[in-house]
């Protein structure tokens, strides 16, 4: 009896230690950028990664997502001038095979950074959802794409294809929240936000004004307050929705230059932290009774190069032990404290080199950073708030896209990975890589 106890407690224990799971949308499921998995290599190999399979793709911004034994992402074929072919590919997790593709004509014309789609395919059981720069939305069958249904932002909801939006490129992925599928449309006249029914693609409510931009950031969730609240943030405010109704429950005014608010927000119990390029940090503390948000701080500077916070490109803060990890405008890593926003320390060392736009995307991983800059490296960091120590570095896909600026490397890397299954599933523009990071080596 007691020799089965142990036998059973010492299976529990080795199944806690390799836990794994899935990587269904951008950030991760809950777009938390929080990465749950255990059995992770606690340094590089000396000779890098062990890749799986390459498998080659065409040029895109959009991250992979992962899920029941596939990896979903979008690419770009240029064909005239500006004008392509974009793709949603379903490739197989062990193998990198492609299990199958679905194509519809695309123009970038007018586009900024016309590299290729931005926003990560979102998996949802049996379907995924991908969105295409100028924005078409598909509901595909994850086994066998075929399609479901399809929705057209301007032809079908009303967008204005003069916005910054186009400019830029649709980036929002869709959100699922029950049977909705909630979208970053700019829709007339009141439909920056929509939610379709996630089966039917039918219209279930439209909810907020396009008095302002409607920005790059992506919708997500929380829960606080005792109810559930879709949090969108665009270049005027941050706003709480009811995600069943559209409701607003409320909103922190907080315009931003650029429309620039393509950073993905971090939660930490109450706290609710936004970094954007031109104007930094917002601190915002959450009501835990009831829904509402207050201004803790924000950032006192609107200049990119005068920094006295936080202002992000691309990158994503975290809050570890009450102290904000996160990638400023021209590359600086730095540690804020959460309470008031003072700058502890910073370095270059993540980015190494001082750029407009050195960036790249952070995920917590127990005590840990993993870090994938764009310079095509992942480097492991252990957040301090003493001073930067980095624990290990590794090369990790070449950089391909143009950054519209001058760069030592001339070409950046700034898709954000999925991390899935104890592997990392990294793009550029020429292929997807699929790479252990088990501490077995499997």
């Amino acid at each position: 009896m007691r020799k089965a106890a142990l036998c059973a407690l010492a299976l529990l224990v080795v199944a806690s230690s390799t836990f794994a799971e899935d990587w269904p949308e951008y950030r991760g499921a809950g777009r938390t950028g929080v990465w749950k998995e255990t059995g992770i290599v606690d340094v590089f190999p000396p000779g890098g990664l062990t890749v799986l399979w390459r498998t080659p793709v065409n040029r895109g911004f959009s991250g992979p997502s992962v899920a029941g034994g596939r990896v979903f992402l979008t690419d770009f074929i240029e064909d005239k001038g500006p004008k392509g072919t974009e793709r949603a590919l379903a490739l197989d997790e062990k193998t990198g095979k492609v299990l199958w593709t679905y194509e519809w004509p695309a123009d970038y014309g007018g586009i900024l950074w016309p590299v290729g789609p931005r926003a990560t395919p979102t998996v949802d059981g049996d379907r995924v959802y991908v969105l295409g720069v100028n924005g078409k939305l598909f509901c595909f069958k994850a086994a066998t794409g075929q399609l479901v249904w399809k929705k057209d932002y301007v032809a079908d909801l009303g967008a204005d294809p003069r916005t910054w939006a186009f400019n830029y490129g649709y980036t929002g992925a869709p959100l699922v929240d029950g049977n909705n599928l909630i979208c970053m449309v700019g829709g007339q006249p009141d439909a920056k936000v929509v939610a379709l029914d996630k089966f039917t693609g039918q219209v279930i409510w439209k909810a907020l004004s396009m008095e302002t931009e409607l920005g790059a950031a992506q919708p997500f969730l929380i829960t606080e307050g005792g109810v559930k609240q879709l949090i969108v943030w665009y270049p005027g405010a941050v706003a709480s929705l009811n995600p069943e109704s559209g409701k607003q429950r409320w909103e922190a005014p907080w315009r931003v230059g650029g429309s620039a608010s393509a950073s993905m927000p971090f939660k930490s119990g109450l706290h609710l932290f936004f970094s954007t390029f031109y104007d930094g940090g917002l601190m915002l503390s959450l009501d835990g009774k009831k829904p509402g948000a207050t201004m803790m701080w924000k950032g006192k500077s609107n200049n990119e190069l005068q920094t006295d916070g936080l202002h992000s490109t691309l990158s994503g803060p975290v809050i570890v032990n009450g102290h904000i990890y996160g990638i400023c405008s021209y590359g600086q890593f730095r540690c804020m404290r959460v309470s008031d926003g003072e700058r502890l320390w910073e370095t270059q060392a993540v980015t190494k080199e001082r750029a407009r736009w050195a960036t790249g995307h952070i995920v917590v991983n127990g005590d840990r950073l993993f870090i994938n800059n764009d310079r095509g490296e992942l480097i492991i960091v252990q957040p301090d708030p003493a001073g930067y120590k980095e624990i290990s570095r590794t090369a990790l896909i070449k950089p391909t896209s143009p950054p519209g600026n001058r760069r030592q490397l001339v070409n950046v890397n700034w898709s954000h990975p999925a991390y899935a299954n104890r592997h990392i599933y990294a793009r550029n523009d020429e292929e997807i890589i699929a790479a252990s990071l088990a501490r077995d080596g499997k």
